[in-house]
């Protein structure tokens, strides 16, 4: 088929002329004459649904749903993915709450741009964990060719590169990125960002890109200058200089004001889908505590590292920045002795030598010694064998997971570990071992970001972190979308420790894990604004008198919790609605 030439135009004297290029016609002419030659009527029909895909019947249309491989988007990703489109321009921060699909959204917004030729070369920032994860992904899902970089010369050679941000912004890589012209940077678990101090921050801000994402479930951390780093990043000067940032919208560190401006401003740049909205079902969450009493010897050192903690506290007159590490020994020591062990042994090296607080320190190595088990190992095995599926076992220190490790080798249980430190290609070597061929996956905190594990609906917090976000985190590896079974969470706590007040806090004051967060993480903001829970919590533990002191402390905490719930609650809720047991509701979920 040959398409008809566009008319000749020229000026003569001022006359338009227009001139037909009519060549085509004694050709057509001579062929019909002929009877033929033809081109393949298949050929033709080709031609014709060609050009009919790049139609664009509506602006407004996604015309990337046609193209998706045994995906369903959720309407909440399709509204982002427009939004993205038509109201920001293809720079924009994704910061849905964990769980709700942030790869799916900027999946659907990346294959929308390149059906639509606006971007071809395209650079994806994850970490180094999840580069395999983005490639099967984009590949399978979008028919995107993405490739994990692992050559210099792929960074020229292949037009979608996912790459870890670690090799990337490092020598000689980093020269050839920084020398090259993205249509669209891709920037997952972004939050990383928020220092512009660092490399990271320097590196990315230096890409240059035509578009960019960024996904992040936590925008907001530790700071109020945390977001003006991540939105300067993505769009410079959209809330001008930091001078007049910090003038205009910060009261204090964690306390901005002029809030219905700024969010006014941030709602140009930022979309935060919530699981409280109620626009996605999950499967439900069963919860069991189980709380276990210490041997004698394990109390023994817990009653031992207590006594010295609180003695260094005292000795410094109540200065918690000069102990605060020592807390970590109460937390460790519910764990496990190895745990605890290591972190005596790092300070007795650091003690001066003729300091009498280093024979208090051995006096506690000499203590562990005698103790010959470990109670939250036989109740975690007694629990796997009991569950008889996959199993993900969280614990918060490296020296528990090698104890774990062994501990289950030892009783014929296939275990793998998973952890920050591995390098990409073990990390993705453990995950598939872990599908395929072992029963438990024995992580620390490394495991509760990012990866996506909806094979497996079980799991045991070996000893919880502090912060009900990082919490949350964990369960949502496994309770998310994709997940089709109920997730049973298993939490560990001993009697008569930290833990145990911790625990009570979490489950019976916050009642975390039955809400789903919905909100959680904008609770915890307003009950931040002096200083963060967990420290808190490590005041509480340093200054706490005992058990029944501790216990009311928590009390209080946790109604501080429920007033600030609530507070929110009537935010979300309209007056006119809040009395028609919408506000109940909005609590409960």
């Amino acid at each position: 088929m040959q398409n008809h030439h566009l008319p000749h135009v020229r000026y003569i004297d001022d006359q338009l002329t227009i001139h037909f290029d009519r060549d085509w016609l004694g050709e057509l002419q001579s062929r019909h004459n002929k009877g033929g030659p033809w081109d393949p009527w298949t050929l033709y029909r080709l031609a014709c649904e060609a050009e009919q895909s790049r139609l664009i019947g509506s602006f407004d249309d996604l015309l990337c749903l046609d193209h998706l491989n045994g995906l369903e988007p959720l309407p909440h990703q399709l509204d982002t993915a427009r939004k993205v489109l038509h109201d920001m321009r293809g720079r924009a921060i994704l910061a849905d709450e964990v769980g709700l699909g942030k790869t799916i959204e900027a999946g659907l917004i990346l294959k929308e741009y390149m059906i639509r030729g606006l971007v071809r070369k395209t650079l994806i920032l994850v970490p180094a964990s999840l580069v395999l994860q983005w490639v099967r992904e984009l590949n399978q899902k979008f028919g995107i060719a993405a490739v994990a970089q692992k050559k210099e010369y792929m960074w020229t050679g292949s037009d979608v590169v996912v790459a870890s941000m670690d090799t990337a912004k490092r020598e000689p890589h980093k020269d050839i990125v920084l020398g090259l012209d993205y249509d669209m940077l891709i920037v997952d678990e972004a939050h990383k960002l928020k220092n512009k101090n660092t490399s990271s921050y320097r590196f990315v801000s230096e890409i240059r890109k035509k578009y960019c994402l960024l996904l992040t479930a936590t925008p907001v951390q530790n700071d109020l200058t945390e977001l003006y780093n991540l939105i300067t990043v993505l769009k410079p000067g959209q809330l001008g200089g930091q001078g007049e940032y910090a003038t205009k919208y910060v009261a204090a560190k964690r306390i901005p004001k002029n809030e219905e401006t700024l969010k006014s401003e941030l709602a140009k740049v930022m979309i935060r889908n919530r699981r409280s909205d109620g626009n996605v079902q999950f499967t439900k969450r069963h919860v069991q505590n189980v709380t276990l009493s210490l041997s004698a010897e394990e109390q023994a050192l817990y009653d031992g590292v207590t006594d010295f903690v609180k003695g260094r506290y005292r000795e410094a007159g109540g200065d918690m920045s000069s102990v605060l590490s020592l807390v970590t020994l109460q937390r460790e020591v519910c764990s496990s002795r190895d745990a605890v062990f290591v972190t005596l042994v790092n300070l007795f090296k650091k003690t001066a030598e003729h300091s009498p607080v280093r024979a208090k320190i051995w006096e506690l190595v000499e203590t562990i010694k005698a103790i010959k088990s470990n109670t939250k190992a036989d109740q975690t095995i007694a629990l796997i064998e009991q569950l008889k599926e996959k199993v993900i076992v969280f614990t918060e220190y490296r020296a528990s997971q090698d104890y774990l490790l062994k501990f289950m080798k030892d009783r014929g249980i296939v275990a793998v570990p998973y952890r920050g430190g591995m390098n990409r290609g073990k990390k993705d070597w453990m995950m598939d071992l872990f599908k395929g061929r072992a029963q438990v996956l024995v992580a620390t905190e490394a495991g509760g970001e990012g990866i996506n594990l909806q094979f497996c609906r079980h799991i045991v917090n070996f000893d919880l972190p502090w912060n009900p976000m990082r919490v949350e985190q964990r369960i949502g590896r496994i309770h998310r979308l994709g997940q089709t079974s109920d997730v049973n969470i298993y939490n560990l706590s001993t009697r008569g420790t930290i833990e145990e007040h911790i625990l009570s806090l979490l489950h019976e004051k916050i009642n975390m894990f039955e809400m789903v967060i919905g909100g959680l993480d904008t609770i915890l903001e307003q009950m931040e604004k002096t200083s963060s829970l967990e420290s808190q919590l490590y005041q509480m533990a340093l200054e706490a008198s005992g058990d029944e002191d501790m216990r009311r402390r928590i009390d209080k905490l946790g109604r501080s919790f429920d007033a600030v719930r609530q507070e929110v609650v009537q935010v979300a809720v309209p007056p006119d609605r809040y009395n028609n047991g919408e506000a109940t509701e909005v609590a409960q979920r």
